[in-house]
């Protein structure tokens, strides 16, 4: 395994993108294979520091999301919703000066990277999809709820004031208690953190935590996988969250039969799993193997 003191360090990186300030960090040198990382509901880049390093031979740019770590939060009359991540990538890959690029997604991010790939095929060589790979769907009677959820939790969030924590170890041992294992709240607390008053407060725009305004029905998301044309290459954690969720585990079977090109494997961890060095050292080769054969570099 890689010693991790011989890793490169990432580089931060910033940009303006339609009047929002995006931070984010890249690793690899510039002439590499283009990736862009997509880091998971309420991570942020920091999600990669173990597997984009990892990645020889390419160029990975991580942002922070919007909302989400470093990065600015959007105007008070905008959202959160699902889709509303794909303007703000296209327009970072055509700051990034990148045509096209391979797409690197965990978790949500793994499901933003899905739609981008399905809408804008010409902008994606590759989609590597870590511990998911579609949104799961919604009832078809589910719209109405939905759209009252949605109208309901933004202005409830709007008014909160964000969530503190009286010590980073506060942070992490309640990112603990909800799941995460130690290491992944470790890794996670720095960048997601700020102090103040005291306090160290969550740098997430709280709403993040309302409801979409519309969820995808399963006609919706079988569409998107019958529109994947882009080699794809499907990772899931053997503690993951489709050994949790039918309804993941039924779309996974379902991307074998839609997706035109489409590999799938599992390795042992958890949902976080790209954060623990063993599991990072593992997807890195995989997804090497896989731009190799899908003539990617």
């Amino acid at each position: 395994m890689t010693a991790p003191d011989t890793l490169p360090a990432p580089r931060a990186c910033t940009w303006e993108i339609d009047g929002l300030h995006l931070a984010g960090l890249a690793w690899g040198p510039e002439e590499g294979t283009p990736v862009l990382a997509l880091h998971g509901w309420m991570d942020h880049a920091d999600s990669f520091r173990e597997l984009a390093p990892r990645l020889a031979g390419c160029h990975v740019v991580a942002p922070d999301l919007s909302g989400q770590g470093l990065s600015g939060h959007r105007a008070a009359h905008a959202t959160y919703n699902i889709w509303d991540d794909l303007p703000q990538l296209v327009a970072l890959l055509d700051v990034l000066g990148w045509t096209d690029a391979v797409l690197l997604g965990h978790s949500r991010g793994a499901n933003i990277a899905a739609l981008f790939a399905a809408a804008l095929p010409e902008r994606v060589r590759a989609l590597v999809s870590l511990d998911s790979l579609v949104p799961e769907p919604a009832p078809e009677d589910a719209f109405v709820p939905t759209l009252r959820a949605f109208v309901e939790q933004t202005r409830r969030q709007q008014g909160r004031p964000p969530r503190r924590f009286e010590s980073r170890a506060a942070y992490i041992d309640r990112r603990v208690d909800q799941g995460n294992a130690r290491r992944t709240a470790e890794a996670l607390a720095d960048r997601a953190l700020e102090p103040a008053d005291g306090w160290v407060h969550l740098r997430g725009d709280a709403r993040l935590f309302a409801s979409s305004a519309v969820k995808l029905t399963r006609a919706n998301v079988e569409a998107v996988l019958s529109a994947l044309r882009c080699p794809v290459l499907n990772i899931w954690a053997s503690d993951g969250i489709r050994a949790r969720r039918d309804h993941v585990a039924d779309l996974a079977r379902r991307a074998e039969t839609l997706v035109a090109h489409y590999e799938t494997t599992e390795l042992a961890g958890d949902h976080h799993f790209h954060l623990d060095p063993q599991a990072a050292e593992e997807i890195a080769t995989a997804v090497a193997a896989f731009l190799e054969r899908g003539g990617v570099r």
